[in-house]
């Protein structure tokens, strides 16, 4: 059945409100909320922190200040929540928000999208009805907006690997670099800016050692608010990491972990772990390099919900062909190399334009004189 257009406008509501906790509610997803009595907003409210209380727990709270939970004194009965996520429906840092809602007296809760974590999945919508509570679960435009809005907690939920942004500057003929590997400066100030921002948002940064060898780069969010440095990861399948490099002289400003293949020497482990550097070993392709899927089930382990990948072609043609890339961000300058420079993706590509990947949910901005174009390989989960 269809969403009335009150239902929506608070279902989007919920949304601009979870919008608020991007960045600082990992390895939760953002959360929106809003509590309402007979087309009257009561209060409205997101998910903050992790350990904080979940967005619905903290707008029935500011819906009835003063009043203790979990019945708030009957204030809340007869209301209408509205929420981005799935309610919770298990004990976690923080208790059940099913529970509390149905506690409170809470008459109707229309919700934007499923929670696929294998603790709820729909184990929370179950809980309301079966106590009663009518539960309205939105199925068209705002329900795949919410499903996008949490792509990085959802892909991390359903498959245990990180959701993967491959972000790369590119001239207008098509490169990422000349014949020669040099490559600072294709894109403006203004792009580098929102590079920085784009790696303040998100968990983790892979390069290729054959990248972080030519650029020499920290790898840390530069001259942009970030709620804390990304973990800096170098894929180094013999460890040939440098201890003048910008990356390990930079160690004490945020994590760097170096990936290695099982060829890499242990007397060489031992050094780079020396300058304060994690060191892990993965299984490796035939070449050395450690292969992608390991990686990402690694950093999935242990909660690595976004990655941003900027490594240089090699590597973003192997996770290309692993499947696991997921959005690309590509910043286009008005730039001509001519020749033979290097395209963003090693390997062997489609040989016929109906066998190329096509973005969907693409956007455009403009970034002084570049521009970049963004969009997403798949469908969110």
């Amino acid at each position: 059945m269809p969403l009335q257009e009150f239902d929506r406008r608070m279902l989007l509501r919920t949304l601009e409100l979870a919008e608020r906790g991007r960045g600082c509610t990992r390895p939760n997803p953002v959360v929106g909320s809003v509590v309402v009595r007979e087309g009257r907003v009561l209060s409205e409210a997101h998910h903050v922190a992790v350990g904080e209380d979940h967005a619905e727990v903290a707008a029935l709270k500011a819906a009835a200040p003063g009043q203790p939970a979990p019945t708030f004194g009957g204030r809340l009965r007869g209301t209408t929540v509205y929420v981005s996520l799935e309610p919770c429906s298990h004990f976690g840092r923080t208790p059940p928000c099913a529970d509390l809602l149905v506690q409170a007296g809470v008459t109707r809760v229309v919700v934007a999208a499923v929670d696929p974590s294998a603790k709820v999945a729909g184990k929370g919508i179950q809980r309301l009805r079966s106590a009663g509570v009518d539960v309205v679960v939105d199925e068209g435009d705002i329900c795949y907006r919410a499903r996008r809005q949490n792509d990085a907690f959802r892909t991390w939920a359903v498959t245990g690997r990180p959701f993967v942004t491959y972000k790369y500057a590119m001239t207008l003929d098509g490169c990422v670099a000349t014949a020669a590997r040099h490559s600072q400066w294709i894109s403006g100030e203004e792009s580098r800016r929102e590079a920085h921002r784009l790696r303040a948002s998100l968990d983790a940064i892979v390069v290729g050692s054959g990248t972080l060898h030519a650029d020499n780069s920290r790898l840390t969010a530069r001259d942009v608010p970030a709620i804390a440095q990304p973990l800096r990861i170098v894929l180094d399948p013999r460890l040939s990491l440098r201890s003048d490099s910008a990356l390990v002289r930079t160690a004490a400003e945020g994590p760097v972990l170096c990936i290695c293949g099982p060829q890499a020497p242990e007397s060489r482990v031992r050094e780079v772990a020396g300058w304060g550097v994690e060191v892990v070993s993965v299984p490796a392709d035939a070449a050395g390099r450690p292969l992608p899927q390991e990686v990402a089930v690694l950093l999935g382990r242990r909660e690595v919900q976004s990655l941003l990948l900027e490594g240089g072609p090699t590597v973003a043609g192997a996770w290309w062909k692993a499947g696991l890339i997921d959005r690309i961000v590509a910043f286009v300058a008005p730039v001509i190399v001519g020749g033979a420079g290097l395209g963003p993706f090693g390997g062997c590509g489609s040989q016929r334009m109906d066998q190329a990947g096509r973005l969907r949910d693409v956007t455009t901005a403009q970034f002084g004189r570049d521009v970049a174009v963004s969009g997403y390989v798949r469908e969110p989960l």
